[in-house]
C-alpha cells in the first residue's frame, strides 16, 4: 500500500500562490449556469470537487468551457433540463446542496449522488426546508442518493437557520430565484456571506439587514433571470490555512500567500492565529469582484494557547484540523469550543483531530459539549504517528503540516482526497522547503 510520509523541514521560503477559493467557485459555476449570457471567471479552483459541479450543470444544459489562457465561460440555459443520467457530486457538500437549492424551483426530475464519505453526510438539514417549497425529494434515511422533482410552486417563504450554515442559507435563497414572491432567511448568527454578494453582482434583488438581536434578515425578490457578470475568484483562506500554520510552526520560514480572499465572515482562522501571537502581515489590501483580498507575509512565531469561543466556529468551521495542529506546537492548553458542526462533516472531523493527534504524542480529548482540549508541546510536538485521513482533505493536509515540524516524521494513510481542492498541495509545499513523500508500505 502506498501512503505519505511528512518529514520534518529547515524552513519554508517564497510566494506561494494558493488556489482559488472552493466556496466562490461553485457559487461563480451555478450562477453563471443560471443566468442569461456568458460568465467569465478567472482563478476557478481546478479541483475535482468544482469539476464534479461543473459537469453536473453540463448535464443540465449549461455551457462552460476552459479556454487555453486558463479563463473559464460559462454560457447560461434558459432552463435547466432533465439529465440524462445521474450528478454525480464527487466529495462536494456545498456542491450538492447548493444544487438541490437551484434545482428546487424547476419542474424537472434529477438523481445526484456521491463518493461514500459525501453519502454519509446529512441532507435532511437541505431538504426539509426545500420541501416546504413544493420540491418532492427520495431518499434513504435522509442521505444521498436522492432523487429530487423541483416545483414551480410560487408563494412567500420564510425560514429561521436552525444552524449557522451558508450552504442550508444559500439553498434557501437559491431555490428562491424563479419565485416572484419574497423568500426571506433569519440568519441567528451570520456566516459566510459570498452568496448574497454573488447574487447582487448577477443583479438579483436581494437586501441584508440587520435585527435587533445582532443576526440577519435576508431578504430575496425573485422572479427575474440573473445577468452573466465577469468574476474573479481569490485565494482561499481554507486551503492558505495550512501554509500559514506550517510557516508559523516550521522555524526559520518566511512566506508571502497572495491574493487571499479575506472576506470577514471567514477569517476566524487568522484572528485565533494573531491573538496566538502569530507573525501576519496584511499588505496590498484591496477588493476584487466584491470581495476583499490582501496579500499575507508569514513568518516563524512561538505561539501560546489560547480559548476559541463557539462564536467563533462560523467564521473557521473548515479550519479546526489545521488549527489543531498549530495549537499542538503552543505552549499551555488550548480549548476549540462549539465544534459539532465538525461531526458531520468530510468525516467526524472532531474525532479524527483528536485521534490524530493523539497517535502523534499530543494530549487531547473531546469533551461532552463537543469541544476539544489540547495541550500543546512547544517546539517538542513529537509526531511519529500515521493518521487515517478517511477520505477527509482536511485532515490529510493538517497532519502532512503537522509532519514538517515533529521531531518525528508524520505518516498519512491515503492523501488522495487532497485533489478535491487543493491538487497541487504536495508539490507547492516541497518547493518552499518541506519533505513529503510517497512510500509504499
Amino acid at each position: 500500500m502506498i501512503k505519505t510520509i511528512s518529514t520534518q523541514t529547515k524552513g519554508l521560503h517564497g510566494t506561494l500562490f494558493i488556489p482559488g477559493d472552493k466556496s466562490i467557485s461553485h457559487r461563480a459555476l451555478l450562477f453563471g449556469a443560471a443566468a442569461q449570457g456568458t460568465t467569465e471567471i478567472k482563478g476557478l479552483l481546478e479541483g475535482e470537487d468544482v469539476l464534479c459541479t461543473a459537469e453536473a450543470l453540463r448535464k443540465l444544459g449549461a455551457r462552460i468551457e476552459k479556454n487555453t489562457n486558463g479563463l473559464w465561460f460559462v454560457t447560461g440555459t434558459e432552463t435547466f433540463k432533465k439529465p440524462d443520467s445521474i450528478l454525480d457530486m464527487g466529495n462536494s457538500g456545498t456542491g450538492v446542496r447548493l444544487l438541490m437549492g437551484l434545482l428546487s424551483s424547476y419542474p424537472i426530475q434529477a438523481r445526484l449522488t456521491g463518493d461514500s464519505s459525501l453519502c454519509s453526510r446529512p441532507m435532511k438539514r437541505i431538504t426539509d426546508p426545500l420541501t416546504q417549497t413544493g420540491a418532492v425529494f427520495e431518499t434513504t434515511e435522509g442521505k444521498l442518493p436522492i432523487v429530487m422533482t423541483g416545483s414551480e410552486q410560487d408563494k412567500p417563504f420564510e425560514y429561521t437557520l436552525p444552524v449557522a450554515s451558508a450552504q442550508i442559507k444559500s439553498a434557501v435563497l437559491l431555490s428562491g430565484l424563479r419565485r416572484k414572491s419574497p423568500t426571506v432567511v433569519h440568519e441567528p448568527i451570520p456566516c459566510r456571506d459570498h452568496t448574497e454578494r454573488m447574487l447582487k453582482a448577477f443583479g438579483a434583488d436581494i437586501a441584508v439587514e440587520k435585527d435587533a438581536l445582532g443576526g440577519n434578515v435576508i431578504t430575496l425578490h425573485g422572479g427575474k433571470r440573473l445577468t452573466a457578470c465577469p468574476v474573479v475568484v481569490p485565494a482561499d483562506i481554507s486551503s492558505a490555512a495550512f501554509a500559514i500554520v506550517a510557516a508559523l510552526i516550521t522555524p526559520d520560514s518566511e512566506i508571502v500567500l497572495p491574493n487571499i480572499g479575506i472576506n470577514p465572515l471567514r477569517t476566524g482562522i487568522l484572528d485565533v492565529l494573531l491573538e496566538m501571537g502569530a507573525d501576519i502581515s496584511f499588505e496590498n489590501k484591496r477588493e476584487i469582484a466584491g470581495e476583499p483580498v490582501a496579500d499575507l507575509r508569514v513568518r516563524s512565531s512561538a505561539l501560546k494557547s489560547v480559548n476559541v469561543p463557539a462564536g467563533k466556529a462560523p467564521s473557521m468551521i473548515d479550519e479546526y484540523p489545521i488549527l489543531a495542529v498549530a495549537t499542538a506546537f503552543a505552549d499551555g492548553k488550548t480549548r476549540l469550543n462549539g465544534l459539532t458542526e465538525l461531526k458531520v462533516k468530510e468525516s467526524n472531523r472532531l474525532q479524527a483531530i483528536v485521534d490524530g493527534l493523539t497517535r502523534n504524542g499530543i494530549e487531547a480529548e473531546a469533551l461532552p459539549d463537543d469541544s476539544i482540549r489540547i495541550r500543546g508541546k512547544g517546539n517538542n510536538a513529537c509526531g511519529g504517528g500515521t493518521i487515517e485521513a478517511k477520505l477527509d482533505h482536511r485532515i490529510a493536509m493538517s497532519f502532512m503540516v503537522m509532519g514538517m515540524a515533529s521531531e518525528s516524521p508524520v505518516v498519512i494513510d491515503d492523501v488522495s482526497s487532497v485533489a478535491t481542492s487543493f491538487p497541487d498541495f504536495i508539490s507547492l509545499m516541497n518547493n518552499a522547503g518541506a519533505n513529503i513523500y510517497d512510500y509504499r508500505d
